[in-house]
């Protein structure tokens, strides 16, 4: 058979009708049984296979009055013709739940000082009001998740901010308080109107180096006038830990208000005391990639979660 026909000294490519009428025909060994089974009518059927045979240069049929058999080149094309059909059929089906707003993959970064204490709301929302979408969850720290966004391993981010990042548009969820959180019988425990200069010279414990809310009780402690050069014991790389530290008498250190109740709720060896207005407070939102594809449908997941979080102790933004 003649080499692969061409264009402009380029081989020409197969269409996708040759390959369907093709994979038709190698399955039923029968043109009229093909024809049928794909919707075309039988010379428009052999006039394919043969536009794909001259396209390929090699014999991919042998023909007889009373039956057809696959060559050994029409064999090893036709697995690579099923192959090739079912990528393009998965390709259209990932084009059509693109389509289609809250359906297909959604990978949503987390931080592990949010994900314990907001991920059962978030999953609720998405088992109750989107079942088609798949929401798959990666807990890491803010930096991993901003690499993570800026590379497209990851769609949207929920995370303290401000983040001052360019490229990364933030979408306000809501505000929460921080707590204080003592051994028992601390001279602060039970207290609503603690001042933030109570900070200046206590035991603090907080988080390992690279979580955010380190640095956000650091920016805390400055405000409140606490000297630099005053010791911070650094010693846990989750809240949970941080907790048992406190319990055991090292330190005071501060939650976030949704993580009170998970934390402390079960540890009698724990008091808590609560700031004067205006108490120390972080913000938690969605980020996503400034311009994306999918922005309408994160803002109206935006909305959606702040009224699935409206029971958790924490003052919800507007959008």
């Amino acid at each position: 058979m003649a080499s692969p026909a061409s264009q402009g000294g380029r081989p020409r490519l197969p269409s996708l009708s040759q390959l369907r009428a093709f994979a038709a025909v190698a399955e039923h060994l029968h043109f009229r049984e093909a024809a049928a089974e794909i919707g075309m009518s039988q010379p428009a059927l052999s006039g394919a296979v043969s536009t794909l045979e001259e396209t390929l240069g090699v014999q991919l049929l042998e023909r007889t009055t009373r039956k057809v058999l696959l060559s050994p080149a029409g064999e090893r094309v036709a697995a690579r013709a099923r192959v090739v059909l079912e990528a393009v059929g998965d390709l259209m089906e990932e084009a059509e739940a693109a389509r289609a707003p809250f359906t297909g993959v959604l990978r949503l970064g987390v931080i592990p000082t949010v994900a314990p204490y907001l991920l059962p709301a978030v999953l609720r929302l998405v088992h109750e009001t989107y079942p088609d979408l798949d929401l798959q969850v990666h807990e890491e720290q803010t930096a991993s998740l901003l690499d993570g966004l800026a590379h497209g391993r990851l769609d949207l981010l929920l995370l303290a901010v401000p983040l001052g990042v360019p490229q990364v548009a933030e979408l306000p969820l809501f505000d929460e308080d921080f707590v204080l959180v003592a051994p028992k019988d601390h001279w602060l425990g039970g207290r609503g109107d603690i001042p933030r200069q109570a900070l200046q010279e206590l035991d603090l414990l907080l988080l390992d180096e690279g979580h955010c809310m380190r640095d956000q009780a650091l920016d805390i402690c400055r405000e409140a006038g606490r000297d630099e050069n005053t010791p911070v014991t650094t010693s846990a790389a989750g809240l949970s830990t941080l907790v048992q530290l406190v319990a055991g008498g090292l330190g005071v250190t501060l939650l976030p208000r949704t993580a009170l109740r998970v934390e402390t709720g079960r540890n009698d060896q724990l008091t808590t005391g609560y700031f004067a207005d205006p108490a120390p407070s972080r913000t938690i939102a969605l980020a996503m990639r400034t311009g994306a594809a999918r922005q309408q449908e994160f803002e109206e997941f935006a909305a959606a979660l702040r009224e699935a979080l409206r029971g958790l102790p924490v003052r919800i933004v507007q959008g």
